[in-house]
């Protein structure tokens, strides 16, 4: 089965690395026109930018950082301006740090919740004109949401929420032909990788490993065939469900 996405205009916030990467660069190759944001300059972006000069389609490389709220509405308003039009939106940046509960400090929290909780709340908000019927809305959760994780308080308080306003969007913008999911990844093994001590990057595999039904780590591509499932029209009576990703870890 495959995914075609031909004609259809996409938004996927935090698309330069990891799974965003990922799911950009296969959404474009199934025939999608998409634009995407990044937060900083990098070789990340301009890798990016080359791969999907080489792909055809009306692609879009933009410099954002959607946990700020301003720069949010200007990232929907270039959506806008260059598309007149959403069928799909993935809400996929994120940040992460691992702080114990005592000593995590406001700031920090405040900043975990606005970039992975309140940037998608900004981003369908802002976008809402924009999605028509059968439009899909695909937010990036977290396998680690459901069971909880030490170190990662806000991080994982900020997934689950994603959770809730999934199912409360599914159920008021259904009578739109809007359709919200999560998918949940699990351990999907990213270009950060690459970037640790061999040591260290065999042993989280090992430990994973032992961890998943499937003795193994995901792959980025694994996870952007669900998404892009998600996005097509062969999930058209799927709304306001999570969809976990994780090699039954």
């Amino acid at each position: 089965m495959e995914f075609a996405l031909h004609g259809k205009k996409l938004l996927v916030t935090g698309g330069t690395r990891g799974i965003g990467r990922g799911i950009v660069l296969a959404a474009a190759r199934a025939g999608a026109d998409v634009l995407t944001c990044y937060r900083q300059e990098s070789e990340a972006v301009d890798t990016l930018t080359a791969a999907l000069k080489e792909t055809a389609g009306d692609h879009h490389v933009v410099r954002a950082d959607v946990g700020e709220i301003a720069e949010v509405d200007r990232l929907v308003q270039e959506a806008a301006d260059r598309f007149g039009q959403l069928h799909g939106v993935v809400n996929n940046a994120g940040v992460i740090s691992h702080i114990p509960f005592g000593e995590l400090p406001a700031d920090e929290w405040s900043r975990i919740i606005d970039t992975n909780l309140t940037a998608a709340y900004r981003v369908i908000h802002q976008a809402l004109p924009l999605l028509g019927a059968g439009s899909s809305v695909v937010n990036v959760g977290s396998r680690g949401a459901a069971a909880g994780i030490p170190l990662r308080a806000h991080y994982t308080a900020a997934k689950a929420a994603m959770t809730g306003l999934t199912r409360s969007l599914a159920k008021e913008l259904g009578p739109r032909g809007v359709r919200v999911n999560v998918v949940a990844p699990g351990v999907i093994e990213t270009e950060a990788f690459d970037a640790m001590p061999a040591e260290r990057a065999a042993g989280l595999r090992a430990t994973y490993a032992q961890k998943t039904a499937l003795a193994r780590l995901g792959t980025v591509d694994e996870l952007a065939g669900p998404v892009l499932f998600l996005l097509s029209e062969h999930s058209a009576y799927i709304t306001g469900e999570t969809l976990n990703v994780d090699g039954g870890i």
